[in-house]
């Protein structure tokens, strides 16, 4: 089977994007979904060795989070761009020590700081042990790192084994 599907979940993907993409529901757009879901993975493994195994169980309540924290972080940034004065806010430089060790995880770090608003990753050190993130308001730079170690970085260390 991991021949047939060496990527299940980009796969997966594919067919739904390409679902989406056709506008269409019929067996004709579902089968060649789903031989563009078999044939790109089948003709890209090779440029894709190391790859780590994703838990799918885990990767579906990390997307709620990021949900749920996205549409919580926009009523907290509105609320300090409405309320707080200029001088109370306190953005900050928050350099985070990374675990995480493959690429495509600190890859969806990254991307999950930056979609959250009130931050945004801005580099990750040459030697990929730390991300550069701004923070818009980060009373205790250090609380902010460990709040977002916790949250994110902990559940993706779980989701790529």
């Amino acid at each position: 089977m991991n021949r047939l599907l060496p990527h299940p979940g980009l796969s997966a993907l594919l067919v739904a994007m390409w679902m989406v993409m056709v506008n269409d529901i019929s067996f004709g757009s579902l089968f060649l979904g789903i031989v563009i879901g078999i044939v790109v993975p089948l003709f890209t493994a090779p440029w894709w060795p190391g790859r780590p195994h994703v838990r799918f169980a885990p990767g579906i309540a990390y997307v709620g989070l990021v949900l749920w924290d996205i549409i919580i972080a926009n009523f907290e940034v509105a609320a300090i761009i409405l309320f707080k004065p200029n001088r109370d806010l306190r953005p900050a430089w928050l350099t985070v020590p990374l675990d995480l060790t493959t690429p495509e995880a600190i890859t969806v770090f990254a991307g999950t700081i930056s979609l959250t608003p009130g931050t945004v990753s801005a580099d990750v050190s040459a030697c990929g042990k730390y991300l550069l993130v701004h923070a818009l308001h980060a009373p205790e730079p250090g609380a902010e790192v460990a709040k977002v170690k916790a949250r994110y970085e902990s559940r993706l260390m779980r989701i790529f084994v």
